[in-house]
């Protein structure tokens, strides 16, 4: 049974993200955590005199997170009925990436999903800072999901990679479950700036490809100078339902994606993302 936390902030972009998981996983047994952290965004100084005075200020909070969950359970049960999924309601006052890894310990969590962006994220950012922070943070993988992203079956399923790094078989799981279970196409891309692979990469290429259990892999290699726009250029032109990365320290995914020059890369990905965290 797959245990899937789903973090809400009520917002319709997050709705969207749960609608996603539900979807993706309607043919299985699954146990859904729907958790919403109640924090003030304003928590400091201020909010603690605040709330010193106005003792109920808390349990205001509390109660609308409560309200909020018992609504969104009963709007997922009225849109989808399966009963082959069971919800588990988390209300908590935290920071939401202390509570997400408190959870996936004490519930043995195996994959997070949630989207981009929160009530008030503007569009043309790629990730808002919370989904930012998550990442950056969580030790299982977690599949983003853009704004208003339809679900649709993953067909294709793009994996990018350096060959410079050796990958081991947990990180690979869920890559390797979610081409099989979609039966899909997998894309295994490599971006250089010339057209050719120095021979210790082909030595990692080679043991990759023993540790991608699927049978519909396919290989590219790709001359770009630019990584991010050549990833989002193969992803329209190939029809990518899910790209997947593995977030290893040091490799070329570090770089592109957690360095604070984001917004100048013009990496803006309209399809789920799934960062798999490295292996301590």
């Amino acid at each position: 049974m797959k245990k899937i936390l789903l973090p809400t902030d009520f917002s319709d972009n997050a709705f969207n993200a749960i609608t996603y998981a539900l979807q993706l996983f309607k043919n299985e047994t699954c146990t859904f955590y729907l958790l919403n952290i109640y924090t003030p965004i304003v928590y400091d100084t201020e909010y603690i005199g605040y709330s010193s005075i106005n003792p109920n200020l808390d349990e205001i909070y509390k109660k609308n997170s409560i309200t909020g969950l018992h609504k969104t359970e009963k709007r997922i049960k009225e849109t989808f009925q399966n009963e082959l999924h069971q919800f588990k309601q988390i209300s908590s006052f935290n920071i939401l990436t202390d509570e997400i890894n408190d959870l996936v310990k004490k519930e043995a969590i195996d994959l997070i999903i949630m989207g981009t962006q929160g009530e008030t994220g503007a569009k043309e950012v790629l990730f808002g800072s919370t989904t930012v922070r998550v990442i950056h943070r969580a030790k299982i993988p977690i599949i983003a999901i853009p704004s208003a992203y339809t679900f649709n079956k993953i067909e294709n399923l793009l994996f990018p990679t350096d060959y410079d790094i050796d990958y081991k078989d947990e990180q690979l799981e869920w890559i390797n479950y979610l081409a099989e279970k979609h039966q899909a196409t997998l894309h295994i891309v490599h971006i250089s700036k010339d057209d050719f692979l120095p021979a210790d990469q082909k030595k990692k290429k080679v043991e990759l490809t023993t540790k991608l259990q699927h049978q519909r892999c396919k290989f590219s290699l790709l001359e770009g100078k630019n990584i991010a726009k050549t990833i989002y250029k193969f992803e329209k032109e190939n029809n990518i339902q899910l790209l997947a990365m593995i977030s290893n320290k040091h490799s070329f995914f570090e770089n592109l994606f957690f360095k604070q020059v984001i917004d100048e890369i013009g990496f803006h990905t309209k399809v789920p993302f799934l960062v798999i965290p490295s292996q301590s």
